[in-house]
């Protein structure tokens, strides 16, 4: 859990410093040090392309962050001995993280962006191979517990994430998005520990 934990502080350190930096770039969805005077290079954007960095690096991270929560979603939805009650949340966060997923590579696409190839492994809440492997081993109230536990430093990542993103980001949807995220996986947290308590 240390190790997560430092894992974790590392990558918000440098999302902090990457929407410290877009807080200093052109809010217009241009690139810094780029001539815009006659004659210069020029690059035009429409309106709900806008992005900045901060946009980006939200979208590019909370992707594979959602992924990772379907795929746990996904292990104690095959379990035949788990709480119903922690299957239904299982499923609530299913359907409510996919829809989201394609939502934001709709944006990347939009904006040019090509989405990063592979999972993320700095932290945010998001699970190791290990913790993946350990709920896929366990069955009935332990798969539940464990899931609940998992699911709860998983949406505080992403709490943290969608904070620091509000902070710095520019585009009106992902700000929306990043407020929904807050206000749903807050609620959700409180739900998993009231499901954790009588377990």
């Amino acid at each position: 859990m240390r190790k997560l934990r430092t894992i974790a502080l590392t990558s918000s350190a440098v999302l902090a410093a990457a929407l410290v930096l877009a807080g200093c770039a052109p809010q217009d969805g241009t690139m810094p040090g780029m001539d815009h005077g006659p004659g210069g290079m020029t690059e035009t954007t429409e309106p709900a392309a806008e992005f900045n960095a901060a946009d980006e690096m939200f979208v590019t991270m909370m992707i594979p962050h959602h992924q990772q929560a379907i795929d746990m979603a996904d292990i104690v939805l095959a379990k035949t001995d788990v709480d119903p009650q922690v299957t239904e949340l299982a499923q609530q966060i299913k359907d409510a993280q996919g829809p989201e997923i394609e939502t934001m590579r709709g944006w990347l696409a939009d904006w040019g962006v090509e989405e990063p190839m592979g999972g993320m492994d700095h932290g945010d809440g998001m699970m190791s191979e290990n913790d993946m492997t350990a709920l896929e081993d366990a069955s009935g109230p332990e798969a539940s517990r464990l899931f609940l536990e998992q699911m709860i430093v998983h949406h505080q990542g992403a709490i943290e994430m969608a904070e620091m993103a509000l902070d710095a980001a520019q585009n009106p949807d992902v700000t929306a998005l990043a407020t929904q995220v807050i206000e749903d996986q807050t609620a959700e947290i409180t739900t998993m520990r009231d499901l954790l308590a009588t377990l």
